[in-house]
Order: structure tokens, then C-alpha cells, then sequence
């Protein structure tokens, strides 16, 4: 199989696409203000051809923040795009749409992945697709756009996920999650007084979340907001540590971008060496396939910017193209299987 990546830092499709033939699907990530008439021009070039988009920077071996970008693959393969609707209230609605899918590419966790572009209230939408998903162990790597809009089969969506199921003819696909925080001392937390809806951790051990996170830090109010590039809070999940990203200061309260519940069991997590984790993936991939097609990740925001802070970003990207074709989305908010997590870098290889 190949993968595909063409970019215009001036918005310019036909510029993006260009050298772009028969392809059996595409990646839409474009910029909020030109979304919609790039999904429209996109159908009109290619009908009929699978397609899942958002808004959002994207990048390969430099990144492109304003313009947009197209991945798209073809040559052995086989694939299917879709989109379940109103995904804040129930989007178990129209679970019947993903599961004809999933009969009908026929997939297994050894050759296929399901990539989704989301809108929002990505926890319950992970939980609906993965329950379709895991009766056949296929992997799931995805992430959250901007502004609430994300595109499918030419059409636009809000309140909605849009999927694709890739079956790789060819060769194996693998799914991967990057974490590169660890444990802050043995800072253990009972969260309380927490808006499901909102985000918000009202009481950490039963005093305000925002005095708690200040004095142990040792941070002004303003510096909160970018303290959590460097000092987010974890839950544990099973064998695994879900990173929870601080979004802004609400009182004293914190809202973050995932949800909290009441006696949830938080702990403080710090940066770790960034580098040798980054090295430390690519040598697993490389111990894993010995032939790569590609590779599709979704680095988070808060990564990229903590990368470019520290004048990293662009060799981060040169790194990952050792692999082969490296590619990806710049999300606000990382898919893995059943898990909604922050600050992270997922990604699925292709052989």
C-alpha cells in the first residue's frame, strides 16, 4: 500500500493534490476558514471516493498550520468511510452503519485499523465504536478537531464522528500510544465537587483544585494554563496512565479537556526525556516490521506545542520519516482503541 501527503500553506487544494491519482482514501485537514468549500472542492475532484475530514493543522516533515493538507492511500487496499451523528446525545443510534462496515471490509486486528476524526464528547464515542470494534480486536487511532465540524463522504457534520476502515492487503497494520510523563513523587489525589460536563475538578483531598496544583508547583494563577505542558494530572486505567490536560482556571476550580468524576483517583505526572521516549518508539516499530508503507499519527496539541517551545517539533517530524512515509494531525485530544487521552501521540503503522 502507499500513502499519499500533499500540502498547501496557502489553503490551495488543487496545489495539495497535486501528483494525486485513483485514491482509495482521503484525509481531509484543513484550516476553520476554509473547510467547507475544500470538502466541496475535494468531492468534485474525486466523487465517490472515501473521505473523512476536520479542522486542524497537519504535517509530514514540517507541519502546516494554516493551509491544509491531504492524506490519502491506495494500491492494496481496501477501505470504507462513514459517520455516526448527534454523537453528544447518542450516538449508539446509528451503530448499525459501523457494523455493516465492519462485515463488509472484513478486517482483523492483524490487518486493519479504524482512523476517526471527532467532534467532541469523544469518551462516549470511543466507548460506542470500540464495542463494534473489539468483536474482531481491530485497532483504533484517531483524534478531535477544531470548531466542532468534521466532514465524511463529502458531506459536513456537527456533533459528529467520521470514520474510516483501512484492511491492509498486503501486510500487517499495529496501533501505538506515546507517553511521555511519568509519576510526580507519590502525589495521590481524590477528586470531588467535579461538572461532568464541564470538565471541571472542583476538590483535590478536599481542598480547592486550584491551591492544590499552585502549591505543590509553586506557580502563579497565570501559569497553570502552561504548567500542564509540563505537569498534567493521570488517572490510572487498568496497566495504562491516561494523561488529563488542564484547560484554564474556573474559580477555584480546574477545568481540563477530559473528563473527572467524583472519586476519581488522580496523581500528578512531570515531564519526562521526551527524546529517548520518542527513540524508544521508533525502535519498537522498527523491532515490530521489518518493511514500513507508512505511518499515520495524531500528535496533541499540547505537544507540538511544547515541542516547538523547546525547538524540537521539526526534528521530532524528521525523526518519525526515518520510519518511511510518516504523516499525521495535529489534534485536541488523542483516540487509542476504547481510550480518550491528552498530551499523548498515537499512531498506526502500516507493512
Amino acid at each position: 500500500m502507499k500513502q499519499f501527503f500533499g500540502k498547501s500553506h496557502s489553503g490551495d487544494l488543487k496545489e495539495a493534490v497535486r501528483g494525486l491519482t485513483n485514491p482509495q482514501l482521503i484525509l481531509l485537514m484543513s484550516n476553520g476558514d476554509q473547510f467547507e468549500e475544500h470538502v466541496k472542492e475535494l468531492e468534485d475532484l474525486y466523487p465517490g471516493a472515501p473521505s473523512i475530514g476536520c479542522i486542524g493543522m497537519s504535517y509530514d516533515t514540517q507541519v502546516v498550520e494554516k493551509g491544509v493538507g491531504i492524506i490519502a492511500y491506495m494500491d492494496g487496499i481496501e477501505a470504507v468511510a462513514n459517520v455516526l451523528e448527534n454523537v453528544s446525545v447518542m450516538p449508539v443510534k446509528y451503530i448499525e452503519r459501523l457494523e455493516r462496515d465492519v462485515e463488509r471490509v472484513g478486517g482483523s486486528q492483524r490487518d486493519t485499523v479504524c482512523i476517526d476524526f471527532c467532534s467532541g464528547n469523544d469518551a462516549c464515542v470511543l466507548t460506542t465504536i470500540y464495542s463494534v470494534l473489539k468483536r474482531r480486536n481491530i485497532p483504533l487511532v484517531g483524534g478531535t478537531g477544531d470548531a466542532g465540524k468534521i466532514s465524511a463522504n463529502g458531506k459536513i457534520y456537527e456533533d459528529a464522528v467520521g470514520y474510516v476502515l483501512i484492511k491492509n492487503l498486503n501486510g500487517k497494520v499495529k496501533a501505538y500510544k506515546e507517553n511521555i510523563y511519568h509519576q510526580m513523587g507519590n502525589y495521590r489525589f481524590i477528586a470531588s465537587k467535579t461538572d461532568k460536563e464541564k470538565y471541571i475538578i472542583g476538590e483535590l483531598n478536599g481542598k480547592p483544585a486550584k491551591q492544590v496544583y499552585q502549591n505543590i508547583l509553586h506557580v502563579s494563577e497565570q501559569q497553570i494554563t502552561t504548567q500542564t505542558f509540563k505537569n498534567p494530572f493521570g488517572k490510572v486505567n487498568g496497566d495504562d496512565i491516561c494523561i488529563i490536560s488542564i484547560k484554564e482556571v474556573d474559580g477555584n476550580s480546574l477545568a481540563c479537556f477530559r473528563q473527572v468524576n467524583d472519586s476519581d483517583v488522580l496523581m500528578l505526572l512531570e515531564l519526562g526525556d521526551y527524546k529517548a521516549v520518542v527513540r524508544n518508539t521508533i525502535q519498537t516499530i522498527r523491532k515490530d516490521f521489518s518493511r514500513v508503507s507508512a505511518v499515520f499519527s495524531v500528535n496533541c496539541l499540547f505537544r507540538y506545542l511544547l515541542f516547538s517551545d523547546n525547538h524540537y517539533m521539526q526534528e521530532y517530524l524528521h525523526e518519525m520519516g526515518t520510519l518511511g512515509c510518516h504523516a499525521g494531525l495535529v489534534g485536541y485530544g488523542e483516540h487509542y482503541n476504547n481510550r480518550f487521552v491528552n498530551q499523548s501521540m498515537t499512531c498506526v503503522v502500516f507493512e
